[in-house]
């Protein structure tokens, strides 16, 4: 069976980028439970908390990940890194239960992958 990867890249309310990522993967995951999620770079911010897309006339489907775990989607990275350069703390509320690793592990993580999307 594939294995899929999921990345998200960029930041959550910039584009549709986020949220089509969002259907593409819930979508994925009525084929298949091998699936990785991973946020790197700006896509950290994709699982803040507290977040108010409200304000700013977008829509909120970050709230949409809270429902991965119905999905049996449980392997949620985030890039230690990328949460440093953006002055974010690995103590962060996040909205879904995230495993915070290394650049070294998401590499290898991403290398037992077969299918690799970005969003």
């Amino acid at each position: 069976m594939k294995k899929f990867a999921f990345v998200f890249l960029s930041t959550p309310h910039g584009n549709a980028s986020g949220r089509e990522g969002l259907d593409a993967l819930l979508a994925t995951s009525a084929l298949t439970n091998n699936i990785n999620v991973f946020f790197l770079s700006d896509g950290v911010c994709q699982l803040l908390a507290n977040q108010d897309p409200n304000k700013i006339l977008s829509r909120d489907y970050i709230s949409t990940f809270k429902i991965l775990s119905l999905y049996d989607i449980k392997n949620i990275y985030l890039c230690a890194h990328s949460l440093k350069e953006r002055g974010i703390s690995e103590d962060s509320k996040w909205i879904v239960d995230v495993d915070i690793i290394s650049n070294t592990k998401i590499i290898n993580k991403l290398s037992h992958c077969d299918i690799v999307l970005k969003f």
